[in-house]
């Protein structure tokens, strides 16, 4: 029974691949839950629920919205308890060239992060938007606000500050391509933001998948994750990465 287990915890179903808000459907929507739990002399509890919806409000809106919630617990002692909320408001989606507004709200419980907000606008521009590939370049600005739980950084300049706020930029490259006649696809999300105001502040992060279709609402995934934050509370390391496998499961 513990070994079924383990299979679930890394081999999770991913019901939330990358949704196109140029696409034509009126509404796109995910949805994941998935768990781990193992009592005895090692108790073990990981939950994790992720949602994508992507909703045209208008002949010209769309509105998308991406939230996740993780929690980890290893004997009884909280490790992990993440909340995610990545908002976005488009203009136009079908056109080369589009504006955005933005909203995120985030909290890091392994990284002490309380409570981190940005609010911005920019960009997009689609370099290709064809119903077996797509891929799109955006540019935006934000105000971040990040509240911590610690006031001593591995930069010393930091310390003392338990809120540190700046204005960013935000490069963003996003994609997804069928290949090898609709038998392998690949998506990927990468962005990287440097602070406007302190170079030695920013973050970025590289989203990979690999997808090997099943049947038409099912696939069989490979997902890698890696992170890198330059501002940390002391002790803490940069960066973090996960490799996973599972399914991607589609209602589109």
């Amino acid at each position: 029974m513990k070994k079924v287990l383990f299979y679930f915890l890394f081999f999770p179903i991913f019901l939330s691949a990358q949704i196109n808000e140029s696409d034509t459907l009126k509404v796109k929507a995910n949805l994941s839950l998935t768990g781990f739990w193992q009592g005895g002399n090692v108790e073990t509890l990981i939950f994790r629920a992720k949602s994508d919806l992507s909703l045209k409000l208008h002949e010209k809106w769309v509105f998308k919205t991406k939230n996740s919630y993780v929690y980890q617990e290893f004997g009884k002692d909280k490790a992990d308890e993440d909340i995610l909320s990545l908002n976005f408001l488009y203009f136009n989606p079908d056109r080369k060239i589009y504006p955005l507004v933005l909203g995120f709200i985030s909290t890091n419980f392994r990284r002490e992060i309380e409570l981190r907000s940005l609010v911005g606008a920019g960009v997009t521009y689609q370099i290709l938007n064809h119903k077996e590939h797509w891929l799109k370049f955006s540019i935006s600005s934000e105000y971040e606000q990040t509240k911590f739980a610690k006031t001593k950084f591995n930069l010393s300049e930091y310390n003392g500050r338990q809120s540190i706020n700046t204005f960013r930029s935000t490069f963003w490259v996003n994609g997804a391509y069928k290949l090898f006649e609709k038998k392998v696809i690949v998506n990927h999300e990468l962005y990287f933001q440097p602070s406007l105001g302190h170079s030695n502040n920013f973050r970025w992060q590289a989203d990979i998948g690999l997808e090997l279709p099943l049947w038409k609402f099912l696939n069989f995934k490979i997902n890698y994750l890696h992170s890198c934050e330059s501002i940390v509370i002391e002790n803490q390391k940069q960066e973090d990465s996960m490799l996973s496998f599972g399914f991607t499961l589609k209602s589109y």
